[in-house]
């Protein structure tokens, strides 16, 4: 398989990535153990795991590829499972955010090529999702598909492709639940987060993690941006689907993730910062109604 550099450009899925290093050094490897030089076998054994594995690449989490299995708390007791405690205000986020957010699926039928999430923004309908996601659909027919299992045809209000950005428009009868959006600047490394979405097309997956960095350098679509990092997993599918927070307000639109030679999750996924993602909605919407 060819191997395309940039983080989260929309030429799927797997793709090496030189532009994560925050100190100009090329690579993951030496961004994966700052500090350490190229030579003399001093990289310690995370830079030689590295190197061992060879490729390290990051998914546009479009598609139906490889991803993970989603199981409810079923184990018996005694178990790390049933033992760990879930928050409170993460359940009560989870209920607030899935009737909000859907399905994407580009083109129909044996067609269909390619699929992701998005979520409503407001009570005009209007959502967002991730311009990758219809690129590789070949700007063919947009549906988004309801929580409760209802179809409707989308029209698509604009594209972004530099931010990786869309904004899809359905029916009012569609009657989704808009999200609220999180303000600028109010998102703290280490506070709970979930993202909602539809991976290997199972539709309302949550999953939870935290936030792991902010303004993390990346390129996302065409431009490099900085993003919330977040250790939630996240998987194909989940493009365009929301990060939100306790209170469920979203922070951020889950955009890419970083694999270890092709491999699923490994819990480094990006997403594109909520005050980025509504500055170039509003441009979206007032240019395209």
């Amino acid at each position: 398989m060819a191997v395309q550099t940039g983080l989260g450009e929309p030429r799927g899925p797997w793709f090496v990535s030189p532009e994560l290093d925050p100190h100009g050094r090329d690579g993951w490897q030496r961004w994966a153990v700052p500090g350490q030089g190229d030579t003399g076998g001093r990289r310690g054994w995370r830079g030689r795991l590295l190197a061992a594995a060879a490729v390290v690449a990051v998914s546009t989490l479009s598609g139906a590829a490889a991803g993970a299995w989603v199981a409810d708390e079923t184990g018996s007791p005694g178990s790390a499972a049933s033992a760990a405690a879930v928050p409170a205000e993460l359940v009560t986020a989870a209920e607030r955010s899935v009737p909000g957010v859907v399905s994407v699926l580009v083109g129909s039928g044996s067609g269909a090529s390619a699929s992701g999430s998005g979520f409503a923004i407001d009570d005009q309908q209007h959502l967002i999702t991730n311009d990758h996601i219809l690129a590789k659909g070949g700007g063919r027919g947009v549906t988004v598909e309801l929580p409760d299992g209802r179809r409707y045809p989308a029209e698509v209000v604009g594209r972004e492709p530099g931010s990786d950005l869309a904004v899809l428009r359905v029916p009012p009868d569609a009657a989704l639940t808009p999200l609220p959006l999180a303000k600028a600047g109010a998102t703290r490394v280490g506070e709970p987060v979930l993202a909602v979405g539809s991976p290997l097309g199972l539709a309302g997956t949550v999953t939870a993690g935290i936030v792991s960095a902010l303004d993390r350098p990346v390129r996302l679509g065409t431009i490099r941006h900085r993003a919330v990092q977040t250790d939630a997993s996240i998987n194909p599918g989940n493009s365009g689907g929301p990060l939100v927070n306790a209170r469920g307000e979203v922070v951020g639109v889950n955009t890419a993730i970083a694999t270890i030679d092709g491999n699923g999750s490994i819990g480094i996924g990006f997403a594109i910062p909520i005050d980025q993602v509504q500055q170039t909605a509003d441009t979206i919407i007032g240019k395209g109604g």
